[in-house]
């Protein structure tokens, strides 16, 4: 099969196509034939070397962990899936990734392709959706009523987690440039600050969940905005100060996403439903030069909604 892979770490010029093996399941997976794919920031980061203390895999490694396709092979002990299912999924974080024409998929970690939702929509969901999904509620405890501020509001995390907030009925407060002011309010959000003319911290107060999806300097000011005793600061970034939490009495913590299938059926159902909708700010053939223009449009931050590579028939 045609794969886009790297065989040493360093800029996008790395990615090269390469004939390798066809993926041959264990009892517990399938074989899906890719319709779609997207990419992610850990996909660049990865590739230039950032993660490689935490990721020490041999070379060729195919990038990409989002996939929606086509099932087309089952392990011995698959019961819940067959062939020809249309299916979309977060992969466990390996070596084999999703810049191929097929790849490996746990079952377990499979979720159905909602009704009148395409392929690229649905490629464009898993890994953001996710990380959304588990920042705001599993680790932020984000409930009804409550103010959360979300970072970096038109990326493909923060436009997923708007939506997440906005259904959860929480107050949602967002930062973004002002052109996307509009686009962010027709998703959910009560407030978009512009943080190019605005210093949030010195605009809010009394937020009871942050979510951080920058770091740095905008993570350090986001205490400033929480409240003693009850804020949670959750990041994707990098750990918080753990002694500003400490003198707060307040929860921050950095995560890592968990893949899950039983979550991606749920937020499946979110889409059906049209309660929250995927943003696909862009599309790109599947080809050598086209995940090299996916990583560099990726690579600026300014990407609006998700890069979404798609394969042809």
């Amino acid at each position: 099969m045609k794969a886009i892979v790297i065989e040493q770490y360093g800029d996008k010029d790395q990615l090269k196509e390469m004939e390798v093996p066809n993926p041959v399941p264990d009892e517990h997976q399938v074989v899906v034939k890719l319709k779609a794919t997207s990419i992610n920031p850990i996909d660049w980061k990865l590739r230039a070397g950032y993660l490689k203390d935490m990721m020490d895999w041999e070379f060729p490694i195919i990038l990409g962990w989002d996939a929606a396709g086509i099932i087309t092979e089952v392990g011995s002990a698959v019961t819940e899936w067959k062939i020809g299912d249309k299916v979309f999924a977060r992969p466990e974080t390996t070596r084999f990734g999703t810049y191929a024409e097929y790849t490996l998929v746990d079952d377990h970690l499979l979720a159905p392709l909602p009704p009148g939702i395409s392929y690229q929509e649905a490629a464009s969901v898993p890994l953001a959706g996710l990380t959304a999904w588990q920042a705001l509620f599993d680790h932020g405890q984000l409930k009804a009523g409550e103010k959360v501020l979300i970072h970096a509001g038109a990326g493909g995390v923060g436009s997923l987690a708007i939506q997440l907030a906005k259904n959860a009925q929480a107050h949602v407060i967002t930062t973004a440039s002002a052109q996307n002011a509009e686009f962010l309010k027709s998703l959910g959000a009560d407030e978009v600050i512009d943080y190019k003319a605005t210093n949030f911290a010195e605009v809010l107060s009394d937020i009871d969940l942050v979510f951080d999806t920058m770091g740095g300097d905008i993570q350090k000011d986001s205490f400033k905005v929480l409240k003693r005793d009850t804020g949670r600061l959750i990041s994707i970034v990098g750990q918080p100060d753990e002694e500003i939490a400490s003198e707060m009495n307040i929860t921050a913590k950095s995560i890592w996403l968990q893949p899950d299938g039983k979550q991606l059926q749920e937020f499946g159902q979110l889409m059906e439903q049209r309660k929250v909708n995927a943003i696909v700010g862009t599309e790109i053939p599947f080809s050598e030069a086209g995940l090299r223009q996916a990583h560099e449009l990726s690579e600026t931050h300014h990407a609006k909604g998700k890069i979404v590579i798609t394969f042809e028939d």
